[in-house]
């Protein structure tokens, strides 16, 4: 098939462009913060481009709402639809919903990726590298810091009906099983479904235990926040406790250069909407791109973090 280069943080306009094109996009939530970035993407870069309409609408994490939103679409004839699904298990019927109109999911991956038809298309980042990236550097730190002989911790997942979180978490134990980081246990594991305030109250009934612990590792920035600030809340100082996340948003970046967040990783969700947008258009224009489109995950440390404070 030919390639559609995307690159992290650069989205190469695409020569279809020029014909006027209509385009729905659904998307699963517009309270969250990475999906409000991506979002973002989507409008600017469509604004950038000559006769392209876009229209986005919020599911409101709702898969039923998702499903109409895309009905709705096909009735009043867009050109292409753009889906961040609500449940990735729900890829089937989405698809169906879609009839014969090009249809693009990004961020998220759905169930039926391997068997879309040829006019669909996946804009995403490869789950295997996020949770991998985290966990392993957050072994590396454990071992700095001198605690090769057995560490403890926790892991936070994110919404469990998303592929996202069941990839990353298993992203985490693939690591852990491995000799390097064997000596990593885990103490208990539970989903706070994406959110900073989920996390803190998940957060505070584990300290409540009075456990010691080492590292917690979390789905997503968010829920790394929540723990983050349970930790302050609790007096525990954060340099004894390494604590990870994924995405780079913003406000990850800051506690991290608060001393707070040791670890994330950078996922392009500006570009990632600015990708879904080219490759709807590539499609409706009759195009061949891959059917799955991936822009690389990057890790992000206090060494390395000045790179990404203008990315989000």
């Amino acid at each position: 098939m030919k390639k559609l280069l995307i690159s992290a943080g650069l989205v190469a306009l695409m020569s279809g462009s020029a014909m006027a094109q209509s385009i729905g996009a659904s998307i699963a939530a517009f309270d969250d913060n990475f999906l409000t970035v991506m979002r973002n993407g989507m409008t600017d870069h469509a604004g950038m481009l000559d006769g392209v309409e876009l229209q986005v609408e919020d599911a409101a994490n709702d898969i039923g709402k998702q499903i109409d939103q895309v009905k709705n679409f096909v009735a009043s004839g867009v050109d292409a639809i753009i889906v961040n699904i609500v449940d990735t298990s729900a890829g089937a019927a989405v698809t169906a919903a879609a009839g014969d109109i090009p249809l693009v999911y990004v961020n998220r991956q759905p169930d039926n990726v391997d068997s879309m038809p040829d006019n669909h298309a996946f804009v995403a980042s490869n789950e295997i590298e996020s949770g991998t990236l985290e966990a392993f550097q957050i072994c590396k730190n454990l071992r700095a810091a001198g605690k090769s002989g057995g560490a403890t911790g926790y892991l936070m997942n994110g919404q469990l009906s998303n592929q996202a979180a069941v990839q990353r978490s298993k992203d985490v134990h693939d690591v852990i099983g491995i000799d390097m980081c064997n000596f990593m246990t885990l103490i208990d594991e539970q989903t706070a479904n994406w959110s900073r305030d989920e996390a803190q109250s998940l957060m505070t009934n584990w300290l409540s235990s009075g456990e010691q612990f080492d590292f917690v590792i979390a789905n997503n920035d968010e829920m790394a926040i929540g723990a983050i600030q349970a930790l302050k809340a609790a007096g525990i100082d954060m340099g004894d406790v390494e604590v990870g996340g994924v995405d780079a948003t913003q406000d990850a970046l800051v506690s991290m250069q608060a001393g707070e967040l040791d670890v994330t990783v950078f996922q392009d969700a500006f570009g990632q909407g600015a990708g879904s947008v080219d490759t709807a258009i590539a499609l409706a224009n009759g195009e061949t791109v891959d059917s799955k489109v991936y822009i690389p995950f990057l890790l992000v440390t206090p060494d390395n973090i000045d790179n990404f404070l203008s990315k989000n």
